[in-house]
């Protein structure tokens, strides 16, 4: 038996199922874009400036730089956040930060309350200005300068 092969009829199905499956998957916003927009809806008074080369600038009234690192090709971390604030951070400092890592961690809020508390206030006389620790999974790096302190809170990847 000879079939007659009908081009029409399959470049139709082809171009049909082609365009059923464009439309199934919807387009994705990045990861980062999606973690600011929780940011921006989940912290009063915090604002997304711009996005430039995986970091994304945010301006909030107790931090004097606040920043999202999002992961890039051949990083050692998932997603970084980085606040600087007054040698002496306030509480509304404290609580921006605990409240930013724990949406961008999924971790709650009171535990990166008390890790960001214990790694900006070990920084003194005993410990010097750098202070590096672990908590709740979380890499915590902080430093003051004789008038800023700052913390970069990250999740390596295999975690």
């Amino acid at each position: 038996m000879i079939f007659k092969l009908n081009f029409r009829g399959a470049i139709l199905v082809a171009a049909a199922i082609t365009g059923l499956v464009t439309l199934a998957s919807p387009a994705r916003a990045d990861q980062c874009d999606d973690i600011a927009k929780q940011l921006a809806s989940g912290v009063d008074r915090l604002k997304v400036n711009f996005k430039a080369a995986n970091i994304i600038y945010l301006t909030h009234p107790a931090a004097k730089e606040l920043s999202l690192g999002c992961r890039a090709q051949g990083q050692n971390y998932s997603n970084e956040l980085y606040a600087k604030g007054d040698r002496k951070p306030t509480p509304q400092f404290y609580d921006l930060v605990a409240s930013a890592a724990a949406i961008i961690f999924t971790v709650p809020k009171d535990d990166t309350a008390k890790g960001a508390t214990r790694c900006l206030k070990r920084m003194g006389l005993l410990r010097g200005d750098k202070v590096s620790m672990r908590f709740k999974r979380l890499n915590m790096d902080c430093s003051r300068t004789k008038t800023e302190a700052s913390i970069a809170i990250t999740r390596p990847k295999d975690e």
